[in-house]
């Protein structure tokens, strides 16, 4: 249960490797529907999108597989980007950039309403409480279900809250990323706020699949992260070995 009485599974989909930054697309179009539709029956009724990813072909996606299960799925997606010529070019939260991107995910994903639409990124230029007006009119309008925050701080959430309740917040969370325990974890169980983690698995390194002498081709975005650097794989081995061995006394693979 994430906040305002939304109700998904334990586990998300998350689509975004489907279109951008893990190197080539896992399989063809009739492969990836199926998988997100297969997702979906066991369970995982949260599906996660945005505009930026592909830019734009991971919403036609993730709409596609839904379409015929739609009353099943809870569809997230994503605004608060500048994209010009197929990139990022810096962020943009306001209000009428929000509502562009909102009726173009609308019609991407091909739904009547976004059931959770996340800034994607904080945006320095947009005052928070601008943006989360923005996503209250459309809340109103009935576009937008819930508004969500993604990697905000704990001062962020408060005033974004304050003036549209915040349902989720998605933010980096796994067992070699543990920034919002101090902070941001108590803010959002005093709010009422759910918790969406990304990259749980630590962007596959959790798995056991990224080993120290690893290396990422072009278009991978692990291969500019600094933790993925080769003596800092290295270095984190130890981690990788000690959920093995908690597995191992589980009978469980390391990514479950």
């Amino acid at each position: 249960m994430l906040g305002q009485g939304l109700e998904v599974g334990a586990i998300g989909f998350g689509a975004m490797g489907m279109s951008m930054s893990y190197g080539p697309n896992p399989g063809d179009r009739d492969e990836m529907v199926g998988v997100i539709r297969h997702a979906v029956e066991r369970g995982a009724t949260l599906v996660d999108t945005a505009e930026v990813y592909g830019p734009y072909v991971n919403e036609e996606l993730v709409g596609e597989a839904i379409a015929p299960i739609r009353d099943d799925v809870v569809v997230a997606t994503k605004f608060g980007w500048n994209i010009v010529d197929g990139r990022m070019r810096g962020t943009d939260s306001r209000p009428e950039q929000i509502r562009r991107v909102a009726e173009g995910s609308l019609r991407r994903l091909g739904v009547e309403a976004i059931d959770l639409f996340y800034q994607h990124r904080v945006d320095p230029d947009v005052p928070i409480e601008e943006v989360a007006g923005a996503v209250r009119e459309l809340i109103t309008e009935g576009k937008v279900r819930h508004f969500g925050l993604s990697e905000a701080g704990a001062g962020t959430i408060r005033r974004a809250h304050a003036v549209q309740p915040v349902t989720a917040l998605q933010s980096e969370y796994s067992l070699w990323t543990r920034d919002p325990e101090p902070e941001i974890l108590p803010t959002l169980i005093e709010l009422g706020i759910g918790l969406v983690p990304f990259s749980p698995l630590g962007k596959g390194f959790l798995t056991g699949s990224v080993g120290a002498d690893a290396t990422f081709g072009e278009g991978e975005f692990r291969a500019t992260t600094p933790r993925f650097e080769a003596g800092n794989l290295a270095a984190n081995q130890a981690i990788v070995e000690h959920v093995r061995a908690l597995a191992a006394r589980r009978g469980a693979t390391p990514d479950r």
